[in-house]
């Protein structure tokens, strides 16, 4: 069957046109990161200090002895991180550094997969490819993969989480969130989203599993109090360099504390003006809801918190993908050139005009994460104007073209036994579920529609 899909053929149609062309780039792209740029490496080497620290552990010997004065990579995971780690300082560096660029590429792969199916793609579609090709072409995945950080299965972890609890799969759903948070902290946000829809259960095993993690790992580390007695006073600082965040740009560009605090306290109104939007008009629109919250969260929490990585981008991929939905937010240009900011590899550091390429290059990421927060704020608001004026708040925000434009992901099929009831796309993947936890009608269409970049020294 594998050998019947790849004989060469000519295309007969517009997308198999473009399936055609864009497969043979995603997957020599996909080789070419994982096989030469990534175990070629760089001189950032995100897993010598945890590859470190977890033979120290295996050894029992102390852990968390890093230099913070200095600008190297440090080991920050905590004691369930640590122990879940552990296992990669069992063979010798390289091949460990090997399999672990394996394991996050893999873990991409399936996040990839989950976010086709999330949206009723499938392998078969046009999305398919140019969305494997997009991925593995942005910054954030080429410099999880070159510096060798474990973002790839927290990006998995996402996605899975995301599955769990459109599906109301509550307890599971906090288990996947609270293995990503034992190692770190970067998805915690996304608790706001259970919290909005009453899926409380969520919490349970989310505070749960990196609590148990942490009772296991104590006994076992020499120096487990040092994660909070070292390592969380570090993590509370602001610092000047790897840093995108407002603070980071604001301690490097040498900001008064007052206008820093001015940014964030205006942006922070900007994110509970959009989500209070959000979850007043979109809730029962579930996917739109939870991946649209989602990617605004997390945006503000890598913009505004203490530490913000361009790296971290990857976790916005869910939200990026619901420019597919008939009411995204992001279908505009200037969404498109905020995620140009953040996403792209491009470096726009200039021999020529040094002052102006290391400014362009040092902002964009924060410029980009900002902006994009606007872009969704504004939508949103300019909905909620439109709708106050024509009186139709009680039906939504959305736009009656939007209602009955024809969806770009094709149309449903009719309920049937092999699905348990849920209408599934031209392809077999389950629609997006409803706010009781039930399939959504969509409509079908008519018969006739047709540093790296973003790291400074």
């Amino acid at each position: 069957m594998l050998l019947r899909q790849l004989e060469p053929r000519t295309a007969r149609t517009t997308a198999e046109v473009i399936r055609f062309a864009l497969w043979p780039l995603a997957v020599m792209t996909v080789l070419h990161r994982v096989f030469i740029k990534a175990v070629n490496g760089f001189v950032t080497d995100d897993y010598r200090p945890v590859y470190n620290a977890s033979f120290q552990f295996l050894n029992g010997n102390p852990v968390y002895t890093a230099n913070f004065d200095s600008v190297d990579p440090h080991y920050l995971y905590p004691p369930s991180g640590t122990l879940l780690i552990a296992p990669v300082a069992i063979i010798d560096y390289e091949k460990s550094r090997w399999l672990f660029i394996l394991l996050n590429a893999i873990a991409i792969l399936i996040a990839w997969y989950l976010l086709l199916k999330l949206f009723r793609y499938t392998v078969n579609s046009v999305a398919a490819p140019a969305l494997l090709l997009a991925m593995f072409a942005s910054e954030t995945v080429i410099n999880t993969l070159v510096f060798t950080n474990v973002n790839g299965c927290l990006l998995l972890g996402e996605l899975v989480f995301l599955h769990l609890i459109l599906a109301r799969r509550d307890l599971w759903a906090g288990a996947v969130l609270g293995l990503t948070i034992a190692v770190k902290p970067t998805l915690a946000p996304l608790l706001l989203i259970a919290a909005a829809r009453g899926q409380w259960k969520v919490f349970i095993t989310a505070a749960g599993v990196p609590v148990a993690l942490t009772a296991a790992a104590w006994p076992l580390m020499v120096d487990p109090e040092k994660f909070f007695t070292d390592v969380t006073p570090y993590l509370m600082e602001t610092r000047d360099y790897f840093n995108s965040a407002i603070v980071g740009n604001a301690e490097y560009y040498g900001l008064p504390p007052w206008l820093t605090w001015g940014i964030r306290i205006v942006m922070g109104l900007i994110v509970l003006g959009t989500l209070w939007l959000l979850y007043r008009y979109y809730r029962e629109d579930e996917l739109f809801f939870v991946c649209t919250s989602a990617g605004v969260l997390l945006t503000a929490y890598y913009l505004l918190s203490s530490l913000g990585q361009m790296y971290y981008s990857m976790m916005l991929f869910p939200f990026l993908m619901t420019v597919v939905l008939r009411n995204s937010v992001l279908r505009n240009w200037p969404a498109w050139l905020a995620i140009f900011g953040f996403l792209s590899y491009d470096k726009w550091l200039s021999d020529r005009w040094q002052d102006v390429g290391r400014n362009l290059e040092y902002l964009r990421i924060t410029f980009g994460w900002g902006l994009l927060l606007l872009v969704v704020f504004c939508v949103l608001g300019d909905r909620y104007l439109a709708a106050r004026a024509a009186g139709t708040l009680d039906k939504g925000l959305d736009q009656d073209w939007m209602r009955t434009a024809p969806d770009p992901r094709g149309p449903v099929d009719a309920p049937d036994a092999a699905t348990g009831g849920t209408p599934t796309a031209k392809g077999g993947a389950p629609g997006p579920a409803a706010a009781n936890g039930t399939a959504a009608t969509i409509e079908p269409a008519p018969p006739t529609a047709e540093v790296p970049a973003g790291h400074r020294p």
